[in-house]
């Protein structure tokens, strides 16, 4: 008894079966360049790439980033200047900066000052005048340098801009001295206890207006301290998150080794856990939301609590521990339901797991191609960075005139070099030329956005490219065993350095092409994402609606290529064509057999994400049970935080990738010996003549399906 295909008559318009050629041996060897025009279109575009950095690295300065700078233009607190013991930046008349793009941009019209501590007191100018010598030494810290009180009058010191009028209790944050606000019993606003200040001459500030003017930048402000709080958590718990991810790594190896000698029981064992952890997070949930009934603001809801930068808070709510427990029990019902419906196609799918076992257990080094992959994403991404910070604070110091009564030059730039002398300030005697933001009027910081964009676009490009190096370069080793006909003894001994040598010889244009079309439409997505920040105050609901609407479709569009390109690297790695006959290729290919994608492919793509969510799961809990202290053997060594679910989070998304890292290794086994598996069903029959490459195993699957083989007597 033999085995045979079935005819189908397959649809002429996804093209002709493979026919059968006795010299076909797997993976061509015999190739040339492909995609050469798009190959010298990269090195060139990676060249500008080069020049934009090196342009970006001589114009920007990253200490407008770390440093705050008063109104010389001068960084507080750098080290090696004069204002190195100076950190702090204080505003002479915090009421003029009202908006947040004041304090972000320093565009505040009033005087700014590097000191070493912020005021800790109430005092107006008069009263440090008129008072003894320590009041004089103290207000002269927050005055000008050269400031004689004994020889101008406390008009004088104000006509020159050499002192604030008055000094407020304040805070340092982010490097700047903010008002010391509160409020009392009854929602009194207070500033040091206070509820108004005398400003000098006369008259008085109320506490309210304070407040009113800092407001506005209240979000700012607390985001930022969310960010500080966030980076001190990792400056505390970074050994420890590190020590995860090592855990995490660990554990994604040994399931993989385990997967290569036992697949069938490790995948049984694999559905079990996850839904074991999953229900014990369902369980958890209901423990916690149970146990805060009857307790004091427990009833709140998360939209009356509002936004609050203690997230520690949400957790003493129910309702935030009944959201956590609904989607959960969706998640499970769905992997319960899932596997309900598949529980047919389940052993048909871990036949292929073991066949994609066996393949990696004969090519090893696969399982260590990832560590290349994720140093050169790294590289990739630290250019990136590295680029877009230079690119950002790479604009000039602009200076421009501020005033307090009227003149005509109010807001027009100014030389503060050379105001003195200048008309203006003979015609505007209380101006004064200070340091007003970063920017420029050059040819470079006209077409500086231009350079942004293109910064993000080659990031793109050169991270697909990354992406896609690693694809084609495992698809060929893994190919390479699946045509082996004696295996191992026909397959490469160095399979994957092989592949890898082939991919960069002779196909770097097509790897560019096809990471080019998906750099245009993440470029495209980006662009909509920009938008849709700018339109949300907008009250065009039809606008919205398009842009949503355009949105869903390039996310669509992105998942369909990235499907096609995977598909059409597995063509390129076996028979070395161009990007687009071997997308085409690819697609027919799959067309043609659209069933079996369906019931096969698809399927252990599901069982593969079971597993990376499973050690998440175990990674997550393990830390979360950490780093809350609720483990009392460890409970000392857990690090002291402002949010524990910092280092969680961190290890839940480190865990994943690790986990991602090491199962794409299968998921691109399973997708080359799958795509090899259709082209040898049409290229044999399974006859002494053309006998099958696939394995035992693949045949048994091919029985247990019972769709495209039957016996013939």
């Amino acid at each position: 008894m033999r085995m045979e295909t079935e005819e189908k008559n397959p649809d002429p318009k996804y093209g002709e079966s493979r026919k059968f050629d006795p010299n076909f041996k797997g993976p061509i060897h015999n190739r040339g360049c492909t995609d050469i025009l798009c190959c010298i279109l990269f090195i060139l575009a990676l060249l500008g790439y080069f020049a934009v950095g090196i342009v970006a690295w001589s114009q920007g300065d990253p200490r407008k980033v770390i440093y705050p700078t008063d109104s010389r233009g001068q960084f507080c607190g750098q080290a090696g200047t004069p204002l190195e013991k100076k950190p702090l930046l204080f505003y002479f008349n915090i009421l003029k900066c009202a908006s947040p793009l004041v304090l972000l941009e320093f565009q505040c019209p009033t005087t700014q000052l590097c000191v070493e501590t912020c005021p800790d007191r109430h005092m107006t100018l008069v009263k440090a005048k008129v008072g003894n010598k320590e009041d004089h030494e103290y207000y002269k810290k927050y005055c000008k340098d050269g400031v004689d009180f004994g020889k101008l009058s406390p008009p004088e010191i104000l006509r020159e801009g050499l002192c604030p009028a008055m000094l407020m209790p304040s805070k340092a944050f982010t490097r700047r001295c903010l008002p010391d606000l509160g409020t009392m019993k009854g929602g009194v606003v207070v500033v040091g206890n206070e509820t108004s200040l005398d400003a000098g001459e006369g008259t008085n500030i109320n506490a309210t207006d304070v407040l009113e003017a800092s407001k506005k930048s209240n979000m700012v402000v607390e985001a930022r301290q969310v960010a500080m709080r966030i980076f001190e958590d990792y400056t505390q718990s970074w050994h420890w998150i590190l020590l995860g991810l090592v855990i995490a790594m660990l554990v994604s190896l040994v399931f993989i080794v385990l997967l290569r000698f036992l697949a069938g029981i490790m995948i049984w064992v694999m559905i079990v856990l996850v839904i074991l952890v999953i229900g014990y997070g369902i369980f958890h949930c209901y423990m916690e939301f149970a146990s805060l009934k009857g307790e004091p603001g427990s009833n709140v809801t998360i939209r009356d609590l509002g936004l609050q930068t203690d997230f520690s808070v949400y957790l003493q709510i129910r309702q935030t521990w009944l959201a956590f427990m609904i989607i959960l029990a969706i998640v499970e019902f769905f992997i319960i339901l899932l596997l309900i419906f598949l529980r047919k196609r389940l052993m048909i799918a871990i036949a292929l797991i073991k066949e994609a076992s066996r393949a990696v257990g004969h090519v090893m080094s696969s399982l260590f191609y990832p560590i290349l992959t994720f140093a050169l994403l790294s590289v990739v991404i630290a250019y990136w960075a590295i680029t877009a910070v230079f690119l950002s604070t790479s604009n000039d110091q602009v200076y421009k005139v501020f005033n307090n009564s009227e003149c005509e030059y109010s807001r027009d730039n100014c030389d503060p070099k050379t105001f003195n002398i200048s008309n203006v300030s003979s015609q505007c005697p209380d101006a004064e030329c200070l340091f007003a933001f970063y920017g420029g009027e050059t040819l470079y910081h006209k077409y500086l956005i231009l350079f942004q964009f293109y910064n993000v676009f080659l990031f793109f490009w050169c991270a697909n490219f990354v992406t896609a190096l690693g694809q084609v370069t495992l698809s060929g080793a893994f190919a390479s065993y699946y045509w082996a006909f004696k295996k191992p003894n026909d397959i490469p001994a160095f399979p994957i350095f092989a592949s890898l040598g082939r991919a960069l010889r002779y196909h770097t244009g097509s790897l560019a092409f096809g990471s080019l079309i998906l750099s245009f439409v993440q470029a495209i997505r980006v662009l909509l994402e920009y938008l849709d920040h700018k339109l949300k105050g907008a009250q065009n609901k039809c606008a919205k609606f398009l842009l949503s609407c355009m949105k869903c479709c390039f996310w669509c569009l992105e998942k369909c290529i990235k499907f096609l390109n995977r598909n059409a690297y597995i063509m390129i790695a076996i028979y070395g064509k161009s990007f687009c006959p071997s997308a085409k290729n690819a697609f027919f290919l799959l067309m043609r057999n659209i069933v079996r994608v369906a019931v096969l492919d698809k399927v252990t793509d599901f069982l593969l994400f079971l597993g990376k969510l499973l050690i998440v799961g175990i990674v997550g809990i393990f830390s979360f049970f950490f780093f809350s202290g609720r483990i009392k053997a460890v409970e000392e060594a857990a690090p002291s935080l402002n949010y524990y679910w910092v280092p969680i989070m961190t290890l839940v998304v480190g865990s994943y990738l690790i986990a991602h890292g090491f199962f794409s290794v299968y998921a691109m086994c399973v997708d080359t010996l799958f795509l090899c598996f259709l082209e040898d069903l049409e290229r044999n029959d399974g006859s002494a003549e053309r006998p099958y490459f696939m394995s035992q195993n693949l045949l048994s699957i091919l029985k247990k399906s019972n769709e495209e083989v039957k016996p013939v007597d």
